[in-house]
């Protein structure tokens, strides 16, 4: 039987509704397996890619994102902290945050929004 890659859109909604605003984090997977990744099915996610600079983002659903090149300092608003990522990162960020990307090496990502 031959190994065919389909994209099903069955979205596992796991609605785990633990939303405190003030403790809002982004989360980063670095080098995820093979077989992590194909479970996730990245490959049939939507892709999006942004050039070097700073971008004042909201998110108003939760995102998790692979990102297959790239390099982002996240600055969550009200906090002088960052979180750093890249190329090779897989990356949730809660629903609700606000956040300053800047981004030092061009960004090109898939990403999934989660259906609340």
């Amino acid at each position: 039987m031959a190994a065919e890659y389909s994209c099903s859109s069955s979205s596992s909604s796991s609605s785990s509704s633990s939303s405190s605003s003030s403790n809002l984090r982004i989360t980063v997977e670095k080098n995820p397996s093979e077989s992590r990744l194909s479970e996730l099915d990245i490959k049939c996610w939507p892709k999006w890619g942004c050039s070097p600079g700073k971008y004042q983002l909201k998110f108003d659903a939760e995102e998790t994102c692979y990102l297959l090149k790239g390099r982002v300092k996240a600055y969550p608003k009200g906090s002088s902290e960052f979180v750093e990522f890249g190329a090779g990162d897989l990356v949730t960020i809660p629903k609700g945050l606000s956040c300053t990307w800047d981004v030092s090496i061009a960004v090109d990502k898939h990403y999934k929004f989660e259906s609340s």
